[in-house]
């Protein structure tokens, strides 16, 4: 059971960790937003630049009126890019209950809720945050990727699929599709679509480490560690090479036999 729990956590977190920020389900966080610069060389730390500096600035603005949809939205978005995930769904909570029709805080508590791992729910919340006559592609990768955590494979797929009726060959959505497909524990069309994904020209750093992993799960190492250390300082790159043997080299590695797939993120593994 304890190596189930284990197995489980390191699966959400790759799940987690690809396209729910600029697309794991196409969440805005703070290193979205384009901060100032008063200087060519020397850029000044601002609510827009530094995540704690935001989580102080937008928490002073919502205290002032926790009823302010913008101020709780600005909020939220702060706490999680800092990783406070629960203090992030308490925000969102509250503001939706003030605001049950505002679909931006709707799509916000979501996110929340699957960032805290509250997969059903968010799934529930998500469902409100846009219509079927006015679907949102994001969102409906984000309700994808909850699906996954579920357990509901195929349910998940069919959010993909008419997410990228929407945004054709969308690198985050179909890195979210390889990755359920991780999780299902096919990693020939995991490698399939995340290789799509990876040519798209438009793909991020997250999807080629997604790719890597898969390719290294298939036995395939001197390729992988090609994949992952392609776009990283050099700390950076042995630092994943490195957690990359350790996954390869555990006693559930789905080549040693009994099926299990060790599945980690790679990179900067704070929650966005």
């Amino acid at each position: 059971m304890r190596q189930q729990s284990r197995l489980a956590r390191l699966l959400a977190s790759v799940a987690m960790m690809a396209s729910f920020t600029a697309g794991l389900g196409g969440c805005q966080t703070m290193s979205d937003i384009t901060g100032s610069i008063t200087s060519k060389s020397e850029p000044v730390a601002t609510a827009e630049t530094d995540p704690r500096r935001a989580v102080d600035a937008y928490g002073e603005r919502y205290r002032a009126n926790p009823k302010d949809p913008d101020a709780a939205l600005a909020y939220g978005k702060a706490l999680r890019s800092t990783g406070q995930r629960a203090q992030a769904v308490a925000v969102f909570e509250q503001a939706t209950i003030a605001h049950p029709s505002n679909k931006a805080l709707l799509a916000g508590f979501g996110r929340a809720l699957v960032d805290n791992g509250n997969f059903q729910q968010a799934f529930d919340v998500l469902s409100r945050a846009h219509s079927p006559d006015n679907p949102d592609w994001r969102i409906l990768s984000v309700q994808g990727t909850a699906l996954d955590q579920l357990g509901r494979h195929d349910e998940a797929r069919r959010y993909y699929a008419s997410a990228l009726k929407i945004v054709p060959e969308e690198p985050s959505v179909l890195s979210n599709l390889g990755l359920s497909y991780v999780l299902s524990k096919d990693l020939p069309k995991a490698e399939e679509v995340l290789r799509r994904a990876y040519a798209s020209g438009r793909a991020d750093t997250r999807v080629r480490q997604n790719l890597g992993l898969v390719v290294g799960l298939q036995g395939r190492f001197g390729e992988a560690e090609t994949i992952v250390k392609a776009d990283l300082p050099a700390d950076e790159a042995a630092a994943n090479v490195g957690y990359l043997k350790e996954m390869l080299s555990r006693k559930d590695n789905p080549r040693a036999g009994n099926g299990s797939i060790p599945v980690a993120s790679f990179g900067d593994r704070r929650t966005e």
